[in-house]
């Protein structure tokens, strides 16, 4: 339960007290300052507690605004004011030193939210204040302005304006208008049955894998039913987050919820059109991981990108300029958001492919348009990269360390090296540049040895890539260029080893090893930092990975290394999931700040 502590006497006929009482408050009323600060000191610690002027006026979804979301220690609006436990003791120390100042008296208690709200900027305290647009939140100071105020909130519709805040601000075309115009009544619909955006999120989750059964039975009709119940989980994969703002349920835990369950769907997805098409008699399990690892490579890009350049000082370009400038052309901006084919155009492809054509053309299409987009958008932030003027942060050179994800071998390398020593490949993206093409090279060498060899070269110059924070222009480029290197040896070795099976186990490894880096991705943005050490030493770092796996195709029969790659899936994939559920859970029930984390336009 919450508290709100009215500041002076409800004005008659105010629907305050009840609007309070709906979002969950425990309603009491201070006489005056001191009367205000000994409630205050009342309310548990662990509570919501919220400062309201009894003479406010506004509509009820402003003061949900300002009053409820989980997100902020501190916010504000008009009239009223709100901590968290978190914030609770900045509250104390603005509301004593407003009293100290007015005495304590009963006059001291008007505008009381106001000056408490002007008291915690001063201190320095970040104070969260919703944009109302043009919902009404107002303290009126005599029954003129009180009755202009009403006719003001009579005039807004704020359940026209709640619903249309539900929709992300920035999204994509085929969501904009072919989704969101009707899953915001499916999320208002959700919330009054007091269904909560988990369960949306866990119900779209598993419509996405009755669709992939669907599409693995390898008939038509299965195929057909599959791209229907693809677009339907998409819808509710709209509604989940439509929902959190609708109702302003956010939590550490949805976020993540959402974000992993919307690779698990797409990766599922895959896995059964390959089932489905290997019941026809073709086998499309090499083009379902090759558009595993494209996909996941695209999303490194955008995650690595943005790390660099969050929190960057003096951050500015002539490309992102000159970006800003097209978005004022309303056509340009639905033309880019269309090719950087986000998750709602994507997943509609997908689904009308699958319906009317054959998994094989499925995947064809789908790696022919992610490779376009990913070329789009990587160009795109190379050139904002080349031209921009700006100073990394220590946090971002750490961020990028982290999402590369290197594991004892390599951090063994890089200690070798002087610091202070300059030699002729002294930039992290060439030494990772040269070791990746080593690989590469390797793999299509003929010897059975020779990737084991071209392996050992990549461990020495990923190594030497960390050997110095990654702060330069293009340092963003090493965690993309290590997930293609680890992913595409896994892949090209399977495919090398012609044996039934050994593709399928492939992709259970790229998947287990995936959400590794997406749970890592996950918890950067969440400001909880990287896994735990230990569990990038256990799983050997992408480095390690790569030495072994290329070390066990060499030594191994084809059908040994099959095994071998079912074995690895299985244990990363246990490895990964149990420490990544434990510590979402116990963040969740630790009660980390909420996180609403808007992620892929979808």
């Amino acid at each position: 339960m919450s508290t709100a502590i009215l500041t002076g006497q409800p004005v008659p006929g105010s629907s305050l007290e009840g609007d309070l009482r709906s979002l969950g408050f425990d309603v009491r009323v201070a006489s005056d300052g001191t009367d205000a600060e000994t409630l205050l000191a009342q309310v548990p610690g662990d509570q919501r507690v919220a400062i309201v002027d009894a003479r406010f006026v506004g509509h009820l979804h402003a003061l949900r605004l300002g009053l409820t979301d989980p997100r902020f220690p501190l916010a504000a609006v008009p009239g009223a004011v709100t901590a968290r436990p978190a914030g609770r003791q900045a509250l104390i120390r603005a509301m004593a030193r407003e009293n100290s100042v007015g005495g304590h008296t009963a006059v001291a208690v008007a505008g009381l939210a106001d000056r408490i709200s002007a008291a915690l900027d001063a201190d320095g305290s970040d104070v969260h204040r919703p944009v109302l647009g043009s919902l009404v939140a107002a303290v009126p100071q005599d029954p003129q302005t009180r009755n202009e105020a009403r006719q003001s909130v009579a005039a807004v519709d704020d359940e026209a304006v709640r619903l249309k805040s539900a929709v992300k601000a920035r999204d994509g075309f085929f969501t904009t208008f072919f989704i969101s115009p009707y899953s915001r009544y499916v999320a208002r619909w959700c919330a009054r049955r007091g269904l909560t955006p988990n369960q949306v999120t866990t119900a779209s989750l598993l419509t996405a894998l009755i669709a992939a059964s669907c599409a693995a039975t390898g008939t038509r009709a299965g195929f057909v039913a599959a791209g229907v119940l693809l677009i339907a989980s998409f819808v509710l994969d709209c509604a989940d987050g439509q929902l959190a703002r609708y109702s302003l349920q956010y939590s550490t835990l949805g976020a993540w919820l959402d974000a992993t369950f919307d690779r698990a769907k797409e990766y599922a997805y895959y896995a059964g059109l390959a089932l489905g098409a290997a019941r026809g008699g073709d086998d499309v399990w090499a083009l379902a991981l090759a558009a595993m690892v494209l996909q996941t490579c695209r999303h490194v890009v955008d995650f690595s990108f943005n790390e660099a350049n969050h929190d960057a000082t003096a951050n500015t370009s002539p490309t992102a300029a000159l970006s800003d400038k097209l978005d004022s052309v309303g056509w340009t901006v639905w033309l880019r958001r269309i090719i950087v084919l986000p998750i709602g155009e994507r997943w509609a492809m997908i689904a009308v492919l699958t319906a009317v054509t054959t998994p094989r053309i499925t995947f064809y299409v789908l790696l022919v348009g992610c490779a376009l987009a990913a070329s789009y958008t990587t160009a795109g932030r190379v050139l904002r990269s080349v031209t921009r003027k700006a100073r990394r942060t220590d946090r971002a050179g750490q961020a990028l360390a982290d999402l590369a994800d290197n594991g004892p071998i390599a951090g063994f390398v890089a200690g070798l090296r002087d610091p202070n020593a300059r030699w002729y490949l002294d930039y992290p993206l060439l030494r990772a540049l040269v070791g990746a093409a080593f690989l590469a090279g390797s793999l299509y060498d003929g010897d059975r040895w020779m990737p084991f060899v071209g392996a050992c070269f990549y461990v020495v110059f990923s190594g030497l890539a960390l050997s110095q924070p990654l702060k330069g222009p293009l340092d963003w480029l090493v965690p993309p260029l290590f997930r293609a290197a680890e992913y595409g040896t896994v892949l090209v070795l399977a495919a090398r080893a012609d044996v039934n099976g050994a593709l399928p186990a492939a992709f259970g490894l790229v998947a287990a090893v995936a959400y590794h880096h997406y749970d890592k991705v996950y918890r950067i943005r969440g400001n909880a930092g990287a896994p735990p050490a230990w569990l990038v030493r256990a799983l050997g770092g992408q480095e390690g990975r790569t030495l072994l796996l290329t070390l066990l195709a060499a030594l191994l029969t084809a059908a040994q290394f099959k095994v071998a790659l079912t074995v690895l899936a299985v244990a990363v994939a246990l490895l990964v999931l149990v420490e990544s559920i434990r510590f979402w859970v116990a963040s969740h029930l630790g009660g980390t700040p909420a996180v609403h984390d808007e992620g892929e336009p979808a």
